[in-house]
This record gives structure tokens, sequence and C-alpha cells, in this order.
């Protein structure tokens, strides 16, 4: 979930004049930056090498 405050800067950030999807796309971003974070915080991380033998699989 996003803070209101992270929300806030985003918009901030934005020239003045902005498209709707360019601020969905920010937000969604802001989004995603936050999950990740969580998870790191949670130890929800695989390793380089982890990482490595998954993409493999997917890649075969």
């Amino acid at each position: 979930m996003l803070v209101k405050e992270k929300v806030l800067e985003a918009v901030n950030a934005l020239p003045e004049e902005f498209s709707l999807d360019e601020l969905v796309e920010r937000l969604i971003l802001l989004e995603k930056i936050q999950i990740g974070l969580k998870q790191v915080e949670e130890g929800k991380v695989l390793s380089q090498e982890e990482a490595r033998g998954k993409r493999g699989k997917w890649l075969k």
C-alpha cells in the first residue's frame, strides 16, 4: 500500500501538464517499489545463484 506522502511527492515531481496515464504509471511504479522493499525487509529474496537457476528453468 502506498503512503499518502509518497503519492504527493510523485504528483509534485510531475511536470505542470501530464496525462492520466503518466500519473497511473508513476503510481504503479511506486507501488511495485514499495512491495519490493517490503519483500527485502521480510527476507523474501533470492541469491544471485538461485535467481540464475530459476532463470535457466524459465528459458527452457
